[in-house]
């Protein structure tokens, strides 16, 4: 279970749950939306920038304080997605 930037539980999806976990196995590596789709849905993404785009959206929602300015995973214009390492005390 993950835990919500104040403190309190939160519940994520099956799917969601990968993409967390994707990105804190490998925390600052940049990830293609195509290459997030090929390793959590198991497939070869063929429209898969939309679909992660909305599962991003999902778990921002349910993890930062202010998804519009995320603290967590970030976005890499014309790139893919991150999650940054966070220093302790952060």
């Amino acid at each position: 279970m993950f835990t919500h930037t104040n403190g309190e539980p939160v519940k994520l999806t099956a799917t969601e749950t990968k993409i967390v976990e994707l990105f804190m196995r490998n925390p600052n590596r940049v990830f293609p939306a195509e290459e997030i789709y090929r390793r959590v849905w198991e497939e070869e993404a063929v429209v898969s920038e939309n679909t992660v785009m909305v599962h991003i959206r999902r778990i921002r929602e349910k993890l930062e304080l202010n998804p519009k300015e995320p603290e967590y995973i970030k976005v890499v214009w014309g790139i893919g997605y991150k999650m940054e390492k966070q220093e302790k005390g952060n």
